[in-house]
């Protein structure tokens, strides 16, 4: 096994946040403290350099090993394209359910062995292009299957959402593990692990061990990996933590181009993000991680995969029925077992918040009322959540928790909410995250101990609206632009909510709600709205 201790050791004294640095950080995501306006960010060029590989086509001339055995070999083809790749003829969009606007910040290196449809070695993988860009030889003796190892490049994310930005990264990094997971092969073991030590992810990748110093690869962006998941042929023993430290050896592959004016020196908030989100993605008590099964939903096809999108505002009006959302609410239970807890709030004839009932396929009340008007408040003023269907929260995480529960909690209520949405196109039902949440506080909103139980992620649901009746028509007010809205002034004590008792307690909104300027106008067609 290569030596990696270079690469896991303890960093230097005083580089590591502090608790209480991490406290502060999530304190200031959550408040009411608006990002400040910036201009339009366009996306970088791709930074792997040469022409890459086709992935179309490729099944057929797999590498040595390839369906060894007479197993057929994993179609990355098949796989990135129903989960990473640039939708056709959408130009400027990327995956087509991010969490944080289409920012798109999630790269991924692929890092491929025997019994795959492209030849062993490490590749960077380009979504616009659908082209594998080979960056080196496999180690010798790597087991077969493929890893692909989940980075996130931040300087976009943090220009449009300022010091909001790296739970987005999170939110956004999750989505994209839950959608290659739900695109392997129905024959293949397929693992995702969210809590792997960041320096052995970036060894496989082979990237560098610290990409939250701007001087290590001047004039490249640095990446910051984050997840990693592992697909492996049916037949062969899954050992992911033992082929990711097989690929951790000495970087023996391809950097980045650097390009012309981004040697500049990074600005404060995109530095910070950047070392806070490196810190919290350390974990070298644990490099290998925790590998978990991925289920997939049973109605989930390769069809739903192509038609799952982002759906605007007006299409999610009208509630799902109480069995689909029990069955979306244990979907995102069952995502990830280390995962936040879920509740839904629905609108309708009897709106109120639901949690699934324990030990039945049925719902329990936890609140009764109507939830959304709260929500819309605290989801930095997109007033459209008032009028959704549905709303699914993912909560938990409290003000204080160490680094890994933050960065787990994060990573898989990202995956959750990609895994319903996939099942909720599957069931006929339209979608959309919401990722960015203000003074939350949803436990204390319930009577419970405040700064215990937060929102961190939303996934909006709508059904088909009844034969005769047509969705309102949202086109009084203005669509959110791409970095959500500055805050809308939220109180300083959460909504007034009373604790179950006898009766279920009402929730109430906000009184009142002030409104602010909204971002810059986006080029047509260059991004999707949060």
């Amino acid at each position: 096994m290569p030596d990696t201790s270079a690469r896991t050791a303890a960093p230097e004294s005083g580089t590591r946040p502090a608790p209480g640095l991490l406290r502060r950080a999530l304190a200031d995501v959550r408040s009411s403290r608006a990002p400040g306006l910036a201009p339009y960010v366009p996306e970088r060029p791709f930074p792997w350099s040469g022409a890459g590989l086709p992935l179309a086509g490729n099944a057929s001339r797999s590498g040595p090993g390839a369906g060894a055995g007479g197993r057929a070999p994993i179609d990355l083809d098949r796989v990135l394209r129903l989960s990473l790749a640039a939708p056709a003829g959408a130009p400027g969009r990327l995956r087509p359910a991010p969490s944080a606007g289409a920012l798109h910040p999630v790269r991924a290196h692929l890092l491929i062995g025997p019994g795959c449809s492209l030849p062993p070695g490490r590749y960077a993988y380009d979504p616009r292009a659908h082209r594998a860009h080979r960056r080196g030889p496999a180690p010798d003796g790597v087991s077969p299957g493929v890893l692909v190892v989940l980075t996130v490049a931040a300087s976009r994310t943090v220009a449009h959402y300022g010091h909001r930005a790296w739970p987005l990264l999170l939110l956004d990094t999750g989505h994209a593990a839950a959608a290659l997971a739900l695109a392997g092969p129905p024959a293949a073991d397929v693992l995702v692990c969210l809590d792997a030590d960041a320096a052995l992810l970036s060894a496989a990748a082979g990237l560098p061990a610290a990409p939250d110093r701007p001087d290590t690869r001047p004039g490249a962006e640095p990446e910051l990996p984050l997840a990693a998941v592992r697909l492996t042929p049916p037949g062969v023993t899954a050992d992911a933590p033992g082929a990711l430290a097989a690929w951790a050896g000495p970087i023996r592959a391809g950097t980045p181009s650097a390009r012309t004016g981004t040697e500049t020196a990074v600005p404060g908030e995109l530095a910070a993000a950047q070392h806070l989100l490196h810190h919290i993605a350390r974990a070298p008590e644990r490099p290998g991680g925790t590998w978990h099964p991925a289920p997939r939903p049973g109605p989930v096809t390769d069809g739903a995969l192509e038609k799952r999108r982002s759906a605007p505002p007006d299409e999610l009006t009208h509630p799902p029925g109480k069995d689909l959302l029990a069955r979306l609410l244990t979907t995102a239970r069952t995502a990830r077992p280390d995962g936040p807890a879920w509740t839904a709030a629905v609108g309708g004839d009897a709106p109120a918040l639901y949690a699934e009932a324990p030990g039945s396929p049925g719902l329990d009340v936890r609140a009764s009322g109507d939830a959304r008007p709260t929500l819309a408040h605290w989801a930095a003023g997109q007033q459209w959540i008032g009028g959704t269907g549905a709303v699914l929260l993912a909560h938990g995480c409290p003000g204080d928790a160490p680094a890994a529960v933050v960065r787990t909690c994060h990573l898989a209520a990202g995956y959750a909410a990609g895994a319903v949405q996939a099942q909720a196109t599957a069931l006929g039902l339209r979608s959309r995250p919401i990722g960015s949440w203000q003074c939350a506080d949803l436990g204390a909103a319930l009577g419970d101990a405040p700064g215990r139980d937060w929102i961190v992620h939303g996934l909006a649901v709508g059904a088909p609206p009844p034969p005769g009746r047509v969705a309102p028509d949202f086109t009084r007010h203005p669509r959110p632009a791409e970095r959500p809205p500055a805050s809308t002034s939220p109180a300083s004590t959460p909504p007034a909510l009373t604790p179950p008792a006898a009766e279920p307690p009402v929730m109430t909104a906000p009184a009142t709600a002030t409104t602010t300027p909204a971002a810059p106008a986006t080029p047509p067609g260059e991004e999707e709205r949060p």
